[in-house]
């Protein structure tokens, strides 16, 4: 019994899924698992593309050697040399030794970096716009810089439509059997992972990504393989109109996520009853997120999401609460911009939280529009500032009228 399915005719998956790893690439919790996906194409000439990280080698082995059923492996495509997508090629290597690697002349650098043992006999370096047939199946190559490293090309089956898109149109999630993405429900189960995957990992790259998307437009896309995550078959245009709002920086939705950082409570406080307001004012599509509990890869995907960001915070040692810094380090970091912020801050004796953050994102942050409306605390939230906060959540709610004129102005 080997973890095979079969994606098309002649073309079969061959990764697997990995439950036992808590952090991906040590940073992002990923409950859910993550799968490593392998595909292996059975032309007149074999065809395995990809790698897996090492951590499932030994499955993803069986995998190969069961569907080759005897027959030689002739070519190997790599379109990403990240090692979960690259763990296993010197066991490839090894147990196939007439085995061709095709891959970037970048890609070919790195595997020297790492130590992989490919001889330039075994090397066959692809470029922007080449052509290779493996019999009936006859494949693109196109080359997707930053997406998001550097050395990444993407291949497309012109035979039969499918594009093998590396990291690009993936995600977070094992996928326990499931390998299709019409065998799941995607926009309630999977798509919160889909972009948390996509905003930490490739988000600072949107323009890149915007490049690939172009060159996508110009094929007739039928089916994705990517390289974590659901096989695409069907809703392609959706999920591809999902990344063009993430590689542009345009928010999916109008509505608000409120990010608090509170020592004892009282900013918490303000930030309910800042929700509690803008829910009144009939905007329900409200979140709250403590930022010292909730991890930042989470505030990061709920930032791509939404339209507008509150933050909320403390002063602390006259300056910005160090949970919410680490928020404002990420945003940068990321390329998060289009974006409305209001701000509530707070302290005992000197409140200077507000505008140390207002200052980060006018230095740092791009295309971020800060409301004048603040709410000032002094400890707690009281009577005096209930005008501020009544100020505050009308601030918003008109901010977004404003923003859906000029974009029903610009659509006419």
């Amino acid at each position: 019994m080997y973890c095979v399915r079969k994606v098309q005719d002649d073309l079969y998956y061959v990764g697997g899924n990995d439950h036992r790893l808590a952090l991906f690439e040590n940073i992002f919790p990923i409950p859910r698992g993550v799968t490593y996906n392998s595909y292996l194409l059975l032309d007149k000439k074999t065809v395995l593309f990809d790698s897996v990280d090492w951590s499932i080698a030994k499955e993803y082995l069986r995998n190969v050697e069961e569907v080759l059923a005897g027959r030689e492996l002739d070519y190997m495509v790599i379109h990403h040399m990240e090692p979960d997508h690259a763990g296993a090629i010197d066991e490839i290597v090894l147990r196939y030794p007439n085995v061709k690697i095709i891959s970037s002349e970048q890609g070919f650098q790195i595997m020297r970096q790492i130590g992989y043992h490919v001889k330039d006999e075994q090397s066959i370096i692809v470029k922007e716009g080449d052509t290779i047939s493996f019999g009936k199946h006859e494949f693109l190559f196109l080359e997707a810089p930053m997406v998001h490293w550097p050395e990444v090309i993407l291949s497309f089956d012109t035979t039969t439509g499918t594009l093998f898109s590396a990291d690009a149109f993936g995600s977070f999630g094992a996928l326990d059997g499931k390998l299709f993405n019409d065998e799941v429900n995607f926009e309630r189960d999977w798509l919160d992972d889909a972009r948390r995957y996509y905003t930490n990992i490739v988000g600072k790259y949107g323009p890149f990504v915007e490049d690939v998307l172009k060159k996508a437009s110009t094929v007739d896309i039928k089916m994705i393989c990517p390289l974590h995550g659901p096989v695409w078959r069907t809703d392609i245009a959706w999920f591809i109109d999902k990344y063009i709002h993430w590689a542009t920086y345009e928010p999916e939705e109008e509505g608000v996520m409120i990010a608090y950082a509170s020592m004892y409570g009282n900013t918490e406080y303000a930030a309910q009853a800042l929700a509690s307001a803008l829910c009144e004012r009939g905007m329900t599509n409200v979140v709250v997120y403590d930022v010292s509990n909730t991890d930042v890869s989470q505030l990061i995907s709920e930032t791509f999401r939404l339209s507008h960001l509150v933050l909320a915070s403390v002063t602390y040692n006259l300056g910005i609460y160090p949970k919410m810094k680490n928020f404002l380090v990420d945003l940068e970091a990321l390329n998060v911009q289009n974006r409305t912020v209001a701000l509530i801050e707070n302290g005992s004796w000197a409140c200077t939280v507000g505008d140390k953050m207002e200052e980060y994102m006018d230095e740092n942050l791009r295309m971020f529009d800060i409301l004048n409306e603040r709410v000032t605390l002094n400890t707690s939230l009281n009577e005096a500032n209930e005008n501020d906060m009544n100020a505050l959540a009308d601030s918003i709610i008109e901010s977004m009228k404003k923003i859906r004129e000029i974009k029903e102005k610009s659509a006419e």
